[in-house]
């Protein structure tokens, strides 16, 4: 059989990628996909020999990902067929590390194979790539292959001690910890900040029919101050003391780094770093965007010179204004790009409208970095008061030329009227209001990046699995408040009337803020009393520093893992005189009043709960409810305690005298009747009537029914998401669409069961060492 010969073979990471590519070449070039990482270091040892050996050398075995098995094999077969093989995975860390592992898959040496990069999947830049290949580059793959090392040997070696020592506990990850510890730091400084209130002072001003507003240059620390103050007014006389005029500039920020673009995205869009980064992915895959993971702010001279054209074509050449920026990150790429639309005039893109506006925000601040500042002139006005000291101002802006601002849309001018030196204003209304000082704002997902990349804490890669999987794991969590009211009181001045009222704000609203699990907290406590270099900001830094220099062949890889891990180790030695007892995760919230027993917080099985009862002593009675919902370990009140052990409560009964029972289970309130448990959310399980847990056990028996078409013991016909369907608890088979479910034997259910083909069982792959 005759076999087709590849002339050139061109591996890429995505299908996407692969497509968008071969678009670009002749008929010379087949473009394949290795679905990005081919194998994985082995997760359990074989014949003794462990997946990562760290007494010789660290030296790793590694296995082809089981679902990737299909794929190795495709690309095996074209490998053999082709006369010449490029390697064009991404341009980063990762990405040479999966070319790296297709050479040791595909039999191909490293050191011989064509390796291709570029920032941006266009034409041009691919065949700029293929004209000027390279090689695999070693120290690049060294610094992967560091990294997840680290990262497998604090998961397998830290997480079980965390299983064995922290209530609640599932794992610890190198670089996670440190985040959720930011988190836990932050809780902890809003929990202990004491609010403090002081008076402001406003005044609206008019001058030749025109009024305008300023502010008195001194706060009072109480109401008697301000009283006292607003008190002394009637009568004084307003007069211009200055007027000051100058002209200020407002200049555009860097192009996009991965950091700054999951920020802004965060804080503009409302996108968490997970769905940034998978959008931009796919704006990079389509040829959209450059590569989305860098830290260089750096912009290419082909990029520059379409911009220039462009901007000057579009707004003319006074909007234009070169610029190159430097970038500040430590280990940041410098041949690296910036991310930026690879087509500076194409203003929308094909798809959703959540890539739209992720593309719109890219390439507006990638056009604004290569224009004019804006031009404000600023007017400040000094009022002096007279037979007092204190001083008003105001201050008014007015935008003169919008420069970078143009692509942004208008902005708001505060102007003020025409005034001159000595000229006499009158004052229509002055407040003093109440204001309260802030505690430190919870971390957003863009928050937290920006806090980490200061830190140095993690790279353009790992920021948005930081974030992910602190939450999947639940060591942190997204919390919306709508705040409380809280009565703010205001002093008000009418010409020589001085009035008190009270209004109200809300205070402490917030949306998809980063909040520390009950979890989260007792793991962070943990691991700064025992693992403290785990969760250090300097320590974790300093593994990013020698990641980065085994990246330049300045650090040996065995070196740099032996120094981290023969401590480490020795901690995790020692971790066996560690008590659990000893272990944070319990709290004393007070006394019930009614009892007298001791009601504690504390972690259970399945998360937070409360206990009422000492375990310790002998004979005691011990008792347990959940948690009311958004309470914490921390948090949670004596008067809320004390309300949750009033469940679960009898409601009352059914139609046919069986017992209603309410209470609040994992997934929330519910109503229990025999066997069947009925969510009733929205009701509260505390004042939930006999008539609605009736009305809503009866809905729950309708659906059921509906549910239920035949039973013959353990096989059933039932109603699914997808249609009627057999099952037997552990096997489910189709019913063919000719056939009518209710027209089933119990012969034929059990023979559409016996055919139904058998769950895959998954499989292995063969071990080989790297």
């Amino acid at each position: 059989m005759k076999t087709t010969k590849i002339k050139n073979l061109i591996i890429v990471e995505s299908p996407a990628k692969a497509k968008k590519i071969e678009s670009f070449l002749g008929s010379d070039y087949t473009v394949m996909a290795s679905i990005g990482h081919i194998r994985s270091i082995a997760k359990k040892a074989a014949s003794g020999v462990k997946p990562i050996d760290t007494e010789h050398d660290f030296a790793t075995i590694y296995e082809i990902d089981p679902e990737k098995r299909k794929v190795v094999k495709e690309l095996k077969d074209a490998v053999k067929q082709a006369e010449t093989i490029w390697l064009a995975s991404d341009e980063d860390r990762e990405g040479e590390a999966i070319a790296w592992h297709l050479c040791r898959v595909l039999g191909l040496d490293p050191a011989k194979t064509n390796r291709i990069t570029y920032h941006e999947i266009t034409k041009e830049a691919i065949t700029e790539a293929l004209a000027h290949p390279h090689t695999v580059d070693m120290n690049l793959v060294y610094a992967q292959q560091a990294r997840q090392i680290l990262d497998r040997l604090v998961g397998f070696e830290l997480s079980p001690v965390v299983w064995r020592k922290v209530p609640g506990g599932k794992s610890a990850g190198r670089v996670q910890s440190p985040a959720v510890r930011l988190l836990v730091e932050r809780e902890r400084e809003i929990e202990h900040y004491q609010t403090t209130s002081i008076y402001k002072t406003t005044g609206m001003f008019n001058a030749d029919s025109q009024s305008f507003k300023a502010t008195l240059d001194t706060d009072f620390t109480d109401k008697e101050q301000a009283k006292q103050f607003l008190a002394g007014l009637p009568g004084s006389t307003y007069i211009v003391a200055d007027i000051a005029k100058t002209t200020g500039t407002r200049r555009p920020l860097p192009p996009f780094t991965t950091s700054t673009l999951q920020q802004d995205a965060n804080n503009r869009l409302g996108y968490s770093a997970k769905a940034t980064m998978s959008i931009a992915q796919g704006l990079y895959q389509s040829g959209y965007i450059t590569y989305m993971r860098t830290d260089s702010v750096n912009l290419s001279n082909q990029a520059l010179a379409q911009m220039t054209d462009y901007i000057g074509k579009t707004y003319g050449d006074r909007y234009h204004q070169f610029r190159t920026f430097t970038t500040k990150t430590a280990g940041a790429q410098e041949a690296h790009e910036a991310i930026r639309p690879t087509d500076i005039a194409r203003e929308s893109v094909p798809g959703d409208s959540r890539a739209q506006k992720l593309y719109d925000l890219i390439r507006r601040r990638t056009l604004a970095t290569q224009m004019a500042d804006a031009k404000i002139d600023r007017t400040t006005i000094t009022i002096d008061i007279s037979r007092h000291q204190p001083k008003f101002t105001a201050r008014g802006e007015v935008l003169v030329f919008d420069g970078f601002l143009k692509v942004y849309g208008s902005s708001k001018d505060e102007i003020l009227p025409d005034l001159a030196t000595s000229q006499a204003v009158t004052a229509s209304e002055i407040i003093a209001r109440q204001t309260f000082s802030r505690p430190p704002a919870r971390y957003s997902e863009g928050s937290l990046v920006k806090k980490l990349e200061e830190l140095e804490i993690g790279r353009p890669s790992t920021y948005a699995t930081i974030l992910s999987n602190i939450q999947l794991r639940g060591y942190a969590k997204k919390g919306d408040s709508d705040g409380v009211e809280r009565p703010v009181s205001e002093l008000v001045l009418q010409g020589d009337r001085l009035s008190e009222r009270t209004v109200h704000e809300k205070t402490g609203s917030t949306k998809g803020k980063l909040v520390p699990t009950d979890s989260g907290i007792i793991l962070s406590d943990f691991l700064v009393d025992y693992f403290n270099d785990i969760v250090d900001y300097d320590f974790t830094a300093g593994i990013e520093n020698e990641l980065d220099q085994i990246a330049d062949h300045q650090l040996d890889k065995v070196k740099m893992l032996r120094r981290f891990y023969d401590p480490f180790h020795d901690k995790i030695k020692d971790s066996d005189k560690i008590e659990r007892s000893s272990v944070a995760g319990q709290r004393l919230v007070g006394t019930d009043p009614k009892d007298g027993q001791p009601i504690y917080a504390r972690m259970g099985a399945y998360g937070a709960m409360l206990q009422k009862g000492d375990s310790s002593q002998e004979d005691a009675k011990v008792t347990f409810a959940n948690m009311p919902e958004g309470a914490s370990i921390a948090a949670v009140t004596l008067e809320q305690a004390v309300k949750m052990f009033q469940l679960p409560r009898k409601v009352g009964t059914t139609a046919d005298g069986q017992e209603i029972i309410a209470n609040i289970g994992r997934f929330g309130p519910y109503i229990k009747v025999g066997k069947l448990f009925v969510s009733i959310k929205p009701e509260s399980p505390f004042e939930i009537s006999e008539t609605k847990a009736r009305e809503l056990y009866q809905a729950k028996l309708e659906a059921e029914a509906a549910r239920h078409i035949a039973s013959w013991g353990e096989v059933e016909v039932l109603n699914g998401r997808y249609g009627p369907y057999v099952t037997d608890g552990t096997k489910n088979a189709k019913i063919p669409k000719d056939t009518d479910p209710k027209s089933l034997t119990e012969e034929q259910a059990r023979q559409l069961l016996a055919d139904a083909p058998a769950r895959p069982a998954r499989r292995r792959g063969r071990r080989k060492a790297a």
